[in-house]
């Protein structure tokens, strides 16, 4: 009988050390050493980028200032994606992790998706209505001002609207090096080769006029 009542308690500590000790889920495979400074001017092609010597490592490959500053925000959309991820900051290569800053002057960063990553935001300046869809269709939104938080679970549709008088701003982080996105206008109304007007007019049930007058934009070219 003593043998049986030890089963359980036996079940109970494996999950605990399973639960402990498992590794987080990440987008990137672990890194198998203490770093690897992202050479861009090596010719291997990888999945990621090539190390460059461990020997050759220098204090400004661990540190960088890309965000620190928006970029322009002369566009269509009126809004700017400041990139930190391993082809500007190599020290980041094979680490799983990069950074966004993205600036708001006018309304809108577009519906996208990010196909290899979960997201996390911050918000340091003004007003943005944050907006995630499931793959249910159901929408889940919610205002945030500076000091807040979202999260985007990876591959979910999601987009940023600034709803304040004046500029916003939120700095993003991501399980990966190299998170990839892919806005929903550009690729269905901008794509090389283009997507048939036919195809687009069915899929969306309108005239294929309409999509044509999309289509001339060219923001989306």
């Amino acid at each position: 009988m003593a043998s049986l009542t030890i089963i359980p308690l036996l079940f109970l500590c494996t999950t605990l050390l399973i639960l402990v000790f498992l590794p987080c889920y990440r987008a990137d495979p672990d890194p198998l050493q203490d770093f690897c400074i992202a050479d861009p001017k090596s010719g291997i092609t990888v999945n990621g980028f090539a190390c460059k010597a461990a020997r050759a490592a220098q204090y400004s490959d661990f540190f960088s200032s890309a965000i620190s500053k928006g970029g322009s925000t002369d566009n269509p959309n009126g809004s700017n994606a400041t990139v930190m991820d391993a082809t500007v900051f190599p020290g980041l290569n094979t680490l799983g992790v990069s950074m966004n800053r993205v600036d708001f002057e006018g309304c809108i960063n577009p519906p996208h998706v990010h196909p290899r990553v979960s997201e996390v935001g911050y918000a340091v300046e003004g007003i943005l209505y944050v907006d995630i869809l499931s793959t249910e269709n159901k929408l889940y939104s919610k205002i945030l001002r500076a000091g807040e938080s979202f999260v985007m679970p990876r591959g979910l549709l999601h987009f940023q609207y600034n709803m304040g008088p004046g500029k916003a701003t939120q700095f993003v982080s991501f399980n990966s090096q190299k998170p990839g996105i892919v806005f929903a206008p550009q690729s269905l109304f901008g794509s090389k080769p283009e997507i048939p007007t036919e195809i687009l007019a069915k899929a969306f049930r309108v005239d294929a006029d309409i999509i044509e007058h999309i289509e001339s934009k060219q923001w989306f070219k």
